[in-house]
């Protein structure tokens, strides 16, 4: 597969590796290598990062947090794995951007279209924080969003599961696994992907998705030499 440019859409659950919450520092750091492994391919990389190992906002309700609150919460968790991953990143020689959705001058830049674009041009790791700087979304909006900004080739999503199934594989052990499917038959056979909203937006921007499992060894750069399990959506 030939991209340019790709959005890596990646969970905070995936940055707790095998673990129940925070940051599994192992993982990340083979999660680095495979990011370095793109880039000396020339291979122009933005990760979008969620905050789920350390607070879901969708779920803040159920505690008695407003909604608002809760999200913003969860906005502020993404920024704390952005930092982590960042200083992974550095450590492994790569350069990193680092930039936030709400406004933190002390800690990041506030991104901008112009101002990520440069930065991929310039060849730096992006890092892209805080969602969309607004409530009531999931980290799947913001990355199909910033994926059709940037002009991105590729929009890969980081799962705990090697690609999509027709039910889910943990439960039915008869699931049947799609290697390839169009952004119409994943909506007609109802299958729960992405958000809907995020979907529409990379199938309206003719953004392919890959959806792969970030856990099973060299998940990422398999994708680029043909050794990973995945789906691939597109038209």
């Amino acid at each position: 597969m030939q991209y340019k440019r790709v959005l890596l859409k990646l969970s905070g659950e995936a940055l707790q590796g095998n673990g129940q919450y925070g940051i599994d520092s192992l993982f990340m750091n083979n999660l680095a290598e495979q990011i370095h492994a793109l880039y000396q391919q020339d291979i122009q990389i933005a990760i979008v990062i969620g905050g789920g190992n350390f607070f879901r906002g969708a779920k803040s309700e159920k505690t008695g947090l407003d909604r608002v609150v809760g999200d913003q919460m969860g906005m502020l968790a993404t920024v704390m794995n952005g930092l982590a991953f960042s200083h992974i990143l550095k450590h492994h020689h790569l350069p990193v951007k680092l930039m936030s959705s709400l406004s933190m001058p002390a800690i990041c830049d506030m991104y901008t279209i112009h101002k990520a674009r440069k930065a991929l041009d310039r060849k730096k790791i992006l890092i892209l924080t805080a969602g969309s700087g607004h409530p009531f979304f999931t980290t799947d909006m913001p990355a199909a969003l910033r994926a059709a900004e940037l002009k991105c080739d590729l929009l890969l999503k980081a799962t705990k599961i090697d690609g999509v199934y027709d039910k889910d594989p943990a439960y039915y052990a008869d699931a049947l696994k799609y290697t390839r499917l169009t952004f119409q038959e994943a909506i007609d056979k109802k299958l729960k992907i992405m958000d809907l909203s995020a979907f529409t937006l990379a199938q309206e921007n003719n953004i392919p998705i890959i959806v792969f499992s970030i856990l099973q060894k060299d998940g990422l750069i398999g994708i680029f030499n043909d050794q990973s399990s995945y789906t691939l959506i597109s038209d």
